[in-house]
């Protein structure tokens, strides 16, 4: 007759996700605020951003989602690639915008959402001037 031995079994450790810290409206702030010509305003009632006037990204009714005006290409790359924390509802459909999920996101992908979205809406000599002083 066999024996069953209890043996302890460690739990599955999986590689290190990147440690995410909770992304804000604060966090949109200071990085929409940092890109030049961006201005907040009121956008349908809630904080927004605009680059020499034109829409960059809005906070959502709901506080925790941010409309962002990033384009076509763009938004199709983010929802393939991380469609929990980038969709787009019906309204949206059609338009150049996508939803993002601000407690999902990490600083680092928002940041280059918007970048995207202001390189779209900023005047072509400030993107220029802007590639010059990071030296691209």
């Amino acid at each position: 007759m066999r024996k069953f031995v209890r043996q302890r079994v460690r739990p599955l450790t999986l590689p290190s996700v990147e440690k995410r810290s909770r992304v804000t409206l604060a966090t949109v702030r200071r990085l929409a605020l940092a890109l030049p010509g961006v201005e907040e305003g009121l956008s349908y009632g809630t904080p927004g951003f605009r680059v020499r006037g034109k829409f960059l990204a809005r906070l959502w009714e709901d506080g925790e989602t941010l409309v962002v005006k990033c384009g076509d290409d763009e938004r199709d790359f983010r929802m393939q690639a991380d469609p929990e924390t980038f969709f787009i509802t019906d309204h949206y459909r059609g338009y150049p915008t996508v939803l993002v999920r601000l407690p999902r996101v990490t600083t680092a992908d928002l940041k280059e959402v918007l970048e995207e979205a202001w390189r779209r809406q900023a005047p072509r000599r400030l993107v220029a001037e802007f590639d010059r002083e990071r030296g691209k």
